[in-house]
């Protein structure tokens, strides 16, 4: 178990590095490093205790030794410059094995704050290597902060799923057992710890002979695209005992040297997002796919030995998608490893995806001795479905666990219960040619999917309660009274603890009082051409408040509707084109009941009404987060104290552009070949998105005006003071910018980051007036830090790395809001 006062130091590391390592990754990755140089010290020094001699701080490298490096003689600038140095050279230490020369290999400090560094020791210095589990658990910990999902779609996960998977499997001390996609070694430790739980007699795997506890280390391995996830696995799997662990940077996709190799047992949640145009996959699969969770789920079925069986959680697009390759992927495991199929909770992955999960149960011996497929259905995995996972009671994993093992032992006398597991022949699944994996669709009395549903008015399930009226005096201001809901919390989404919401201090009837899963309507609009009338919100907040009279609470008359699917129904367009012409009134529209009422919908069963709402909030929660990346994301520049600072006039050229509005309202300067940059066009890239113009000039118009080359940075000095972007093409562009042309030394991305990082310091010099804006005197006050040419091109190729990253975000976005629509549709029959 965690101790307290580990936790507390680990959760003091990350503290003390978030302002200047704000990346949960590299926070990780800065407190990997540290711990393992602290450890290898402190193994040197048990060394020396048992009459043997240092090893890794020895000979050149001994002055990087821990004690050298606490030092109270040396000052701040000097351990940074040490320990910077340190970690550098580390993996080039000939008396490093060649476990941590990995775990070194491009390792660096990516800050230069002296009394961070400090701090951050010190913290480090706290631990100590003492060969125990504590120090395992610990690392568990720190990786637990790794949740969030990566580049390649890939997130943690949890424990208890982890552990539930490895109850089931049951690996056995002489089995083979890989994770072909490891992330941080969570599935190879679980399986670990399970051979030696079930090999104990007082201690830990006591009744395993030396020689089976290495056999049995050695047997476990993993691969990882991901150098960065190779390293952390590394050092989970040896701070867990493992003095040679076996994990490998390997793409299991594109590269084929060990497909040869089989394992017995295989653990495994690996990343399921494809890279745009796909996965080109070696020729040595089965089914022929580009597509990320096709191939690693066939790759783990054909890497099992004859009798070997895997775990593996999957997307619920293997389950039921109808392209060619999930339906090749499907019959090949049905006919000739698939022994059962977990449904888990749509929620289970919270708060990092919404996303509706599965496991396959693959099996070799097994499914020679049965013709059926075991469909388990887990309602409670032991945590609520919300995005902080608090513990409940009542789980049904301990159950399904013993019904999969109860399945694996003896197929042919198995006793399900039928509620929580149904046996389905392998025959039936097969019968439709599409191999559909659902559950659901084998269950006596349920309805198919894709089947049109049968349709209801809302008035048969559900009514309105108008919301709360009140008097100017019985509001108050924040935190005095019960707050509530209004239209511009439908609007803006919002929630009640803004500050231009009102505040109720009289007595409220449960009646005008939400709780989460309530659905509120807009009843009335102040603007006539708005569409607002009838939109729908969803109450997620669990504070206690009240809705105003302009609101209408859906009152479900019985529960054939689950509230957010009803919600999702009131977001279509379906609904959108029918609702606004349900209002009425000149100046203050209102709805008219009846047109809401009369609204019918498609009514599919409360199951099927979990599954799409459980597919649309997975797709939300990936526009949510890539929204948040787009308005939070800021371009960060270290900024050397030794890098010289020069006034801006000294790095570039600064020439004002040259057509006012006057001649830009005569059209006959427009329509000619050459491009007219705009402050529009300008605000418009401003972030990442490649500048484009919508307007030229002609001759007549370059006359008035005045052509700029390439390379050149433009900053606009009216209305968006400041947004910034380089243009890679000769352009003309108004008096309202500012063109600066790089002077040798200066590097015109770099230029444009360090004008873009002055924005909200030229908004507050500019003088106060109707328009506020600058002049070229107030650019040439700028002083901008300027580094040598080499550096400057490799933080502009980082910060575009950064930012090609971020931009993808936009079409992710338009891709997931494509799909809820998709999602909404088929609801509807289209």
């Amino acid at each position: 178990m965690l101790d307290s006062e580990t936790k507390r130091r680990i959760d003091s590391c990350r503290d003390i590095l978030v302002g200047k390592v704000p990346d949960p990754k590299s926070q990780v990755e800065q407190i990997t490093i540290a711990l393992i140089y602290k450890f290898m010290d402190d193994m040197d020094a048990e060394a020396e205790e048992l009459g043997g001699k240092r090893t890794f701080f020895a000979g050149d490298y001994a002055r990087f030794g821990w004690a050298q490096l606490m030092s109270p003689s040396l000052s701040g600038f000097e351990v940074l410059n040490v320990y910077s140095e340190a970690i550098q050279k580390m993996n080039e230490n000939p008396g490093v094995p060649p476990l941590f020369r990995d775990i070194f290999k491009n390792a660096y400090l990516p800050y230069r704050d002296p009394e961070t560094l400090k701090s951050f020791l010190k913290e480090i210095n706290y631990f100590s290597y003492d060969h125990s589990e504590r120090l395992g658990d610990a690392f568990e910990y720190l990786l637990s902060v790794l949740g969030s999902q990566g580049d390649a779609g890939q997130f943690r996960t949890p424990r208890h799923i982890i552990d539930f998977m490895v109850e089931v499997m049951n690996p056995r001390k002489n089995e083979t057992i890989l994770d072909p996609a490891c992330g941080t070694a969570g599935f190879l430790i679980s399986a670990w710890k399970h051979i030696l739980k079930t090999n104990t007699k007082k201690t830990a795997g006591d009744k395993l002979t030396p020689d089976e506890r290495a056999r049995l280390a050695a047997s476990i391995h993993g691969y990882d695209i991901s150098p960065d996830m190779v390293r952390l696995s590394l050092v989970n799997l040896y701070l867990h005992g493992f003095t040679h662990p076996r994990v490998e940077e390997y793409d299991t996709l594109t590269q084929d040297e060990k497909w040869n190799e089989v394992a017995d047992v295989i653990l495994a949640n690996p990343p399921f997002m494809s890279p745009k145009g796909g996965i080109k996959p070696h020729k040595r699969f089965t089914v022929q796919a580009s597509r990320s969770e096709v191939l690693f789920v066939d790759y783990m079925a054909e890497h099992l030995t004859a009798t070997g069986r895997a775990a593996i959680v999957v997307p619920e697009g293997i389950i039921f998608q109808s392209g060619t390759a999930y339906k090749a992927l499907r019959k090949m495991l049905v006919d000739t490893s698939l022994v059962a199929v977990v449904s888990l909770p749509a929620g289970v992955f919270n708060p990092y995806s919404g996303v509706k999960t599965s496991i396959l149960i693959l099996d070799k011996r097994v499914h020679k001795q049965t013709d059926k497929v075991l469909f388990v259905k887990v309602g409670n995995d032991g945590f609520n479905l919300g995005a902080q996972r608090r513990a409940v009671v009542n789980s049904d994993l301990p159950e399904a666990t013993r019904l999969l093992r109860s399945w694996m032992v003896s197929p042919d006398k198995f006793e399900g219960d039928g509620v929580m597991v149904q046996a389905v022949a392998r025959s039936r699944i097969g019968a439709s040619r599409d191999f559909n994996l659902s559950g659901e669709r084998y269950i006596q009395g349920t309805v198919y999917a894709n089947q049109q549903w049968p349709t209801v008015s809302l008035s048969e399930v559900c009514s309105l309660q108008r919301g709360l009226s009140y008097t100017t005096p019985e509001l108050g201001g924040e935190g005095c009274g019960t707050p509530f809901y209004n239209l511009k919390s439908i609007k803006r989404q919002g929630t009640p603890q803004k500050p231009d919401f009102k505040y109720f201090t009289g007595e409220i009837k449960d009646k005008y009082i939400v709780t989460p899963s309530d659905v509120l309507i807009a009843l009335t609009d102040l603007t006539p051409t708005s569409e607002l009338i009838g939109s729908p919100k969803l109450i997620t907040d669990s504070i206690k408040a009240a809705y105003s009279a302009d609101l209408g609470k859906v009152v479900f008359k019985d529960d054939r509707v689950q509230p957010e699917f009803l919600y999702q129904l009131l977001r279509s367009t379906q609904y959108r084109t029918y609702i606004v012409t349900y209002s009425h009134g000149a100046n203050v529209k209102h709805l008219q009941s009846e047109g809401f009422f009369d609204f019918k919908i498609p009514l599919p069963p409360i199951e099927v009404q979990h599954q799409i709402v459980a597919e649309i909030e997975g797709y939300q929660k990936i526009i949510d987060g890539a929204r948040q990346v787009l308005d939070n994301y800021k371009p960060h520049i270290v900024v050397s104290p030794d890098w010289p600072v020069l006034p801006l006039e000294d790095t570039c050229d600064i020439q004002r552009g040259k057509f006012s509005h006057r001649p830009r309202n005569e059209p006959r300067f427009y329509g000619g070949e050459y491009p007219f940059i705009q402050t529009g066009d300008i605000v418009r890239a401003e972030g990442g998105s490649k500048i484009t113009y919508t307007q030229t000039l002609n001759d007549e118009g370059l006359s008035v005006s005045k052509m700029f080359l390439p390379p050149l940075v433009v900053i606009t000095i009216a209305a968006n003071i400041g947004d910034t972007e380089v243009l890679d093409f000769p352009c003309c562009f108004p008096d309202s910018v500012v063109g600066l042309t790089p002077k040798v030394g200066t590097n015109a991305g770099f230029l444009e980051l360090m004008m873009r990082l002055q924005k909200q310091h030229l908004n507050n010099i500019a003088p106060q007036a109707a328009q506020k804006n600058i002049n070229i005197e107030i650019l040439k006050t700028l002083k901008i830090p300027l580094p040598d040419l080499e550096t400057q091109r490799a933080i502009v190729a980082e910060i575009e790395a950064e930012q090609a990253l971020v931009a993808a975000n936009r079409e992710l976005i338009r891709r997931m809001e494509a799909k809820v629509k998709a999602s909404i549709d088929r609801v509807w029959g289209n």
